[in-house]
């Protein structure tokens, strides 16, 4: 019960207080229990009908309401563990003949054309959703008016959209956990960012989220190298270089640069092979760049905060995107 005064009372014991507390200092009594047990019922019939995404966004938004040293913060941050390793195909559901395939699992298995095409056209759906908000429309705008002037307004244009793409990789993976964010906002002269309105369950969960935005913009330079094989048009090369140089400076594993959350999830040797991933396309492509990942990597290497499990995924996806934007950034650019 709350009083005008804006405090609260325990309905249990009578004691007051604050407005923000999320249990009784007296008695421990939860202040949200009904709150509770609705996301609860919601998350449960989610989990049912194998929409396991919304799943986790309930659960997630149940953490809100409860006190983090409570044994029901920490139950349910196992449970959006497993949820997210289900999400993932990594672990079978409890009831798996009966229940349907994990959504991961249905898109692998898709065949054909038609399936190929629905899921690209899923993609570029969502894509334009960033389009829809007047925060991002607005920065995008501000950024391509600063690019145009000092580069022109094609070059400008591809590089704010291979910006946008990145960014929209990190909220497509933040929506594939559950997680609300917003759509990117864009700072000229730095880039743009998401801000993640809830927590990640695991280091799993951040590698996967962090090496979404290169893995997208990867994708867009592939799309701008495409275009510049098939018109032969100089700017076309300069923004799928550009973009990918962009991407692998992400990589760096430090601070929270998508580099540094991919390296989060990996065990001691995996960041060790990671290290010599980064050695073999420096050798490889002589890419200044790659000198700065190898001294960030050999840090990171030889820490002592690395978990035991490791991570396969996160590790191919690390050295996949180290190889391929190694490639990229030897696209020959035509200058005038």
């Amino acid at each position: 019960m709350e009083s005008p005064t804006g405090t609260k009372h325990c309905g249990q014991c009578g004691r007051e207080f604050p407005p923000s507390t999320l249990s009784c200092p007296s008695c421990q009594k939860l202040v949200y229990t009904e709150e509770l047990r609705k996301i609860a019922g919601e998350a449960d019939l989610a989990t049912r009908e194998n929409r396991l995404s919304d799943a986790m966004s309930s659960w997630r938004s149940a953490l809100e309401l409860l006190p983090p040293d409570s044994k029901q913060y920490q139950a349910i941050r196992e449970n959006i563990e497993l949820l997210s390793r289900r999400v993932d195909g990594l672990q079978a559901p409890p009831t798996a003949g009966s229940r349907p395939q994990t959504g991961l699992n249905k898109n692998a298995g898709r065949a054909g054309l038609l399936g190929l095409l629905a899921i690209f056209f899923s993609k570029l759906k969502f894509l334009a959703l960033g389009f829809a908000k007047l925060h991002t429309l607005f920065s995008m705008l501000l950024a391509f008016g600063v690019y145009w002037s000092l580069w022109g307004w094609p070059f400008a244009l591809g590089f704010v959209l291979s910006i946008y793409i990145h960014e929209m990789g990190h909220v497509a993976m933040l929506n594939h956990y559950g997680i609300k964010a917003t759509a990117p906002v864009f700072i000229p002269g730095v880039g743009a960012f998401v801000r993640m309105n809830q927590v990640l369950a695991s280091a799993r969960e951040n590698a996967r989220v962090g090496l979404a935005g290169p893995i997208w913009g990867l994708g867009a330079a592939v799309a701008a190298f495409a275009v510049y094989r098939a018109t032969n048009a100089p700017v076309m090369a300069a923004i799928a270089r550009t973009g990918a140089w962009i991407n692998l400076f992400n990589l760096l594993p430090v601070w929270q640069l998508d580099g540094g959350r991919g390296f989060q999830s990996l065990s001691n040797w995996q960041r060790w092979a990671a290290f010599f991933v980064i050695g073999l396309c420096w050798a490889f492509t002589r890419e200044g760049l790659l000198l700065l990942l190898l001294v960030a990597a050999l840090f990171q290497a030889l820490k002592k905060d690395a978990p035991r499990e490791p991570d396969a995924l996160g590790l191919l996806e690390y050295a996949a995107l180290v190889a391929i934007l190694s490639l990229m950034c030897t696209i020959p650019v035509a200058t005038p």
